[in-house]
């Protein structure tokens, strides 16, 4: 028995997410699908982090178990013969049998992509999250940094979290902005579930004034999820990368590449 993983880039739009679920599409049973047409066989994945329906991944990471021999090139082009064109395999490696994609991994990277603008563009539509209101820089970066750091992050899991402890290490929260566009970067050990939204909706409403950055602080200490803001849109959320140990030999793309590569843009450098 062999273990393969592959580097998966998706756009999220009009897929429910990574998982599998009865009676709507998803990355997952996509991903499945086609490995069933490539190799003749049923063969269940294991992802990096699990996305929400309309999320984007720049490079999610899987892991396989099978006992058909293929080389790398041929693990790439078989499977994107098979998936369709929102969905990309970008690398393939056999990896060793103790690598767990979820499991293995000690940082996961988000990006969240937000466009400042009064009216809405055809051309980022489900790329891009869009806010009308006139975002402030300088109060939402100051709020971040109160948010860095290993906190208990209950004020922003969701309910449905099913993480045995709310406590994590945000090792990095930067905030860019290019013209109309403003960049999120999140880094982070671990996220729980909505995490990243959440905290984009504390940030998003001092960016607007309604809170002063100070809130950010106030929010985490509260540990009450109905304390905090809503949610945020999944539009324009990208997992960007996924880092292991070195001993895997997984592909660790700069993340200033993918972003360029995939996206376009020139200012994240991280």
């Amino acid at each position: 028995m062999q273990r393969w993983s592959l580097g998966i880039a998706y756009n999220g739009d009009g897929w429910h997410g990574w998982q599998k679920q009865p009676n709507v599409a998803t990355i997952q049973a996509q991903v499945e699908s086609a490995l069933y047409d490539f190799l003749g066989l049923e063969i269940q994945t294991v992802c990096a982090g699990r996305t929400d329906t309309g999320v984007h991944a720049l490079e999610q990471v899987v892991h396989l178990d099978t006992a058909l021999e293929r080389r790398e090139m041929a693990w790439i082009r078989g499977l994107n013969s098979h998936l369709p064109n929102s969905i990309r395999v970008q690398w393939a490696r056999q990896v060793d049998a103790q690598f767990h994609a979820r499991f293995s991994a000690q940082r996961r990277h988000y990006l969240y992509l937000v466009r400042n603008a009064p009216h809405p563009t055809p051309f980022t539509e489900a790329r891009v999250a869009w806010v009308f209101q006139p975002l402030q820089l300088q109060p939402m970066q100051e709020a971040a940094k109160l948010l860095v750091g290993t906190h208990d992050f209950s004020s922003f899991r969701s309910a449905d979290c099913q993480a045995h402890s709310p406590i994590r290490e945000l090792q990095q929260l930067n905030i860019w902005q290019q013209g109309e566009y403003f960049i999120f970067y999140f880094c982070a050990n671990a996220f729980l579930h909505h995490m990243v939204r959440n905290l984009m909706g504390v940030l998003i409403h001092i960016g607007k004034g309604k809170q002063p950055a100070r809130w950010a602080r106030d929010v985490l200490e509260y540990r009450d999820r109905r304390r905090s803001a809503p949610t945020f849109s999944p539009t324009g959320l990208y997992l960007a990368r996924v880092d292991y140990p070195a001993h895997f030999k997984i592909p660790q793309h700069e993340l200033s590449a993918l972003v360029h590569r995939h996206l376009n843009l020139t200012c994240v450098k991280v």
